[in-house]
């Protein structure tokens, strides 16, 4: 617990980077495994009338997934700023 209290602002926004990168990886993999499943059975959920819920997913999926990268950016430049050497 000492620890967690030791830890600067600085600190907790790279371990939250951290977690969002690790999230962006994953979410990555998702979105290309669902992807290359889409393609392999596109014929058959078009004949049990599903590809609008599939799609759907690949849309939220690829929405979270480019919501979570400009978060990311945004978070390693205000990370650069708390760390950045303040100027003589």
């Amino acid at each position: 617990m000492s620890d967690e209290s030791s830890k600067t602002p600085a600190d907790h926004l790279a371990d939250t980077l951290a977690q969002f990168k690790e999230m962006r990886h994953y979410s990555k993999a998702n979105v290309e495994h669902l992807t290359a499943s889409w393609i392999l059975f596109e014929g058959e959920l078009k004949s049990l009338k599903q590809t609008a819920k599939i799609e759907d997913l690949m849309n939220r999926q690829g929405q979270f997934y480019d919501a979570l990268e400009s978060t990311i950016e945004d978070l390693e430049k205000m990370h650069e700023e708390m760390t950045a050497e303040p100027e003589a």
